[in-house]
């Protein structure tokens, strides 16, 4: 005879976008926040007068990355808003950063997160907001079917 591990006034756990992949993605997340934030800092108290544009774009991208770290491991409806949010942000920032570094080098002298479409990170910030927009339409969609 198998026992539930629920009991009968626990109502069933609903989908949140910090559990299961989630959580790899806002362990993600967090890391390459730090590693943003790292960088962007040194860039600017060190080489600051060097690439201006290229170093406070790094700093975006860091504040970009903590937003999405949090709103992805809240998981209430407000955070997953601002998440999708910074991620859609992210994705374009990513994209069109990605293209201008390629097409006037000279406009990005010195790399930042999304420069060459994240080539330095090894492309993760070009992947990790697809992956986590597709997570969140794939928890919101589970929540719909668990109201229902």
């Amino acid at each position: 005879m198998s026992e539930s591990t629920q009991s009968p006034t626990t109502p069933p756990a609903r989908p949140h976008t910090g559990h299961g992949f989630g959580r790899l993605l806002v362990a993600v997340y967090g890391l390459l926040a730090l590693a943003a934030t790292g960088r962007s800092i040194l860039q600017i108290s060190e080489y600051f007068d060097r690439a201006p544009a290229s170093y406070v774009l790094s700093a975006l991208a860091a504040v970009i990355y903590l937003v999405a770290t949090v709103g992805l491991a809240r998981g209430d409806r407000a955070s997953v808003r601002l998440a999708t949010g910074a991620l859609g942000v992210e994705l374009l920032g990513v994209l069109v950063v990605g293209a201008i570094s390629y097409a006037v080098p000279s406009a990005f002298p010195d790399k930042t997160v999304w420069s060459h479409f994240g080539s330095g990170y090894g492309y993760v910030p070009l992947l990790l907001p697809v992956l986590g927009l597709w997570w969140i339409r794939r928890t919101a969609r589970a929540t719909a079917a668990a109201d229902a």
